[in-house]
């Protein structure tokens, strides 16, 4: 009997020793198996192609281009032509493709940096709108008119520089960034005032209004400022896959927000 109990507090000793050895008893079971942390320090650089919804303001566009038209006439001064509310809000869709670089620090799981992101494509679109009215002027003629404009933003170069924050949790890195924004764009407005105006006994009693003017801003610089979310998500060593929404907003002549939505492919060094 006494044989019986040595031998068992023996290998009750054995089996303890042993089981001190296991990791889980350790506290080792998260760092050998919890999620991967990727290391996204350094630069980077990558190719990008998206789809996006550009959303224009054309209300007012050819404004200037109406009153340096219509200065100095009877018809601008009777019933302020130039004002008159042409033109509205419009939305088309475009795409493009691009490229993005930058620099990534690090401090455990917290990831922040500065990225320059372009983009390459056919934004914007095109409106025409027209409103006719009739009114008497100073010189007794009734005047039937009708102001027609149309207008064009066509965005061909888009380029952000901004600041990113992340969180890396395993092979993830999700990020929001916001920045500045320029634009390379056409910008072409033109204002049409036609109609007629009569005066019965008057010499002329009929004159025909026929005016047409049209200003193009050709290559034209725009800015503005962007915001949007992304994830970046490591396949293996420093090659890496990325999804991002963007917003910009520009701020010229048609006032005009673009929306996008990319899928891009990069590597950090």
């Amino acid at each position: 009997m006494r044989k019986l109990m040595v031998a068992g507090l023996m290998l009750g000793a054995v089996q303890g020793a042993q089981a001190a050895d296991l990791p889980i008893l350790r506290g080792a079971l998260p760092d050998t198996y919890g999620p991967r942390v990727v290391n996204w320090e350094g630069f980077y650089i990558g190719g990008q192609a998206g789809v996006g919804e550009s959303d224009m303001n054309f209300t007012g566009a050819t404004r200037s281009v109406a009153a340096h038209l219509l200065a100095n006439t009877a018809i601008e001064d009777a019933a302020n032509v130039s004002s008159w509310p042409v033109g509205s809000k419009a939305s088309a869709r475009g795409d493009g493709f691009g490229g993005f670089a930058g620099y990534n620090s690090q401090w455990d799981d917290v990831v922040m940096g500065v990225e320059v992101s372009y983009m390459h494509g056919k934004f914007g679109g095109t409106q025409t709108d027209s409103m006719s009215r009739s009114f008497t002027d100073a010189k007794g003629y009734a005047d039937n008119i009708t102001y027609t404009s149309t207008a064009t933003m066509r965005l061909t170069d888009m380029g952000t520089f901004r600041a990113r924050a992340g969180y890396a949790f395993g092979s993830f890195l999700p990020y929001m960034f916001g920045g500045v924004a320029l634009g390379q764009a056409d910008i072409i407005r033109t204002a049409s005032i036609t109609g007629t105006q009569v005066q019965a006994g008057a010499t002329p009693s009929f004159i025909p209004v026929n005016l047409s003017a049209t200003d193009g801003k050709y290559s034209h610089l725009v800015y503005g400022y962007s915001a949007g979310l992304g994830v970046d998500v490591n396949l293996t060593a420093g090659l890496f896959l990325r999804a991002e929404w963007e917003y910009i907003r520009f701020t010229s002549p048609i006032d005009t927000a673009v929306n996008t939505v990319r899928a891009g492919l990069g590597y950090k060094f």
